[in-house]
């Protein structure tokens, strides 16, 4: 069994008491260590995104991408505290077999306790089933993994490394993948506010809002349908204060 800390992960202390993990490779911690790895995922993914979709009878979200599994485990979180009855499908893909491999010595938060035999099937078969909770868990690249799917997706968790570390992760390109994936009212939250990520969401369809409040820096949820209780980004006005900003491209 592997260890947690080896040659590309190191485990640090979050601000908020939680752990999250430095990459090595990609020179990037998986949260923000100033928000905190659990509060990161709470406030700029699962309330935002819960607070427009918890009323469905199932919810289809996609992960991107897996890393230490906060985004995916804190969900089930907010499920069960909430008494929500909606069936919960998550698919996310992962590129660090390692890892994966090595979260069974990850110190989680004690939140996560009864869900640690859901990381270690994971770990194990890549797959968790239940009567009213689907995980499946990709090893691989992400990219190729979304375009198998159409109009399939309420919710996408859009939290790989950051756009200047892991670029092929928010190009227009791959948005316009993502697009595809998602239902027309499919919400996407991200931790990202920069331009080059708000104007390829952009040109892609999406309608760009913040998502700000108490205790967090703020965040991005956009959609491609209207939503209500975020204030709208004026992308026409940004852009043409910026005339010379340009989404990434493949």
């Amino acid at each position: 069994m592997k260890i947690f800390n080896d040659e590309n992960h190191e485990m640090v202390l979050s601000d908020d008491g939680s752990f999250t993990a430095y990459s090595k490779e990609y020179d990037e911690h998986y949260h923000s260590t100033k928000d905190g790895a659990l509060k990161e995922s709470l406030f700029k993914h699962i309330y935002p995104a819960f607070k427009i979709k918890s009323n469905l009878d199932e919810i289809n979200i996609l992960d991107i991408c897996f890393g230490l599994g906060f985004n995916t485990l804190t969900t089930l979180l907010y499920h069960k505290k909430n008494s929500l009855t909606s069936k919960l499908n998550i698919f996310s893909p992962e590129l660090d077999s390692s890892l994966i491999e090595s979260l069974s010595n990850f110190s989680y938060p004690k939140e996560f306790s009864e869900f640690r035999h859901i990381v270690l099937e994971l770990i194990k078969n890549k797959n968790y089933r239940d009567d009213t909770l689907q995980i499946e868990l990709f090893l691989g690249d992400a990219r190729g993994y979304i375009k198998k799917f159409r109009d399939k997706f309420d919710v996408v968790y859009q939290d790989a490394f950051s756009p200047s570390t892991n670029p092929a992760l928010w190009t227009s390109e791959y948005f316009r993948d993502v697009k595809n994936a998602m239902k027309k009212d499919g919400v996407l939250t991200t931790y990202s506010m920069a331009l080059t990520t708000r104007l390829a969401l952009y040109e892609n369809g999406f309608s760009i809002y913040i998502n700000s409040g108490e205790g967090f820096r703020d965040s991005t949820v956009t959609s491609l349908s209207e939503i209500e209780s975020f204030s709208i980004v004026d992308m026409k006005h940004k852009i043409s204060c910026n005339p010379d900003i340009k989404s990434l491209r493949d």
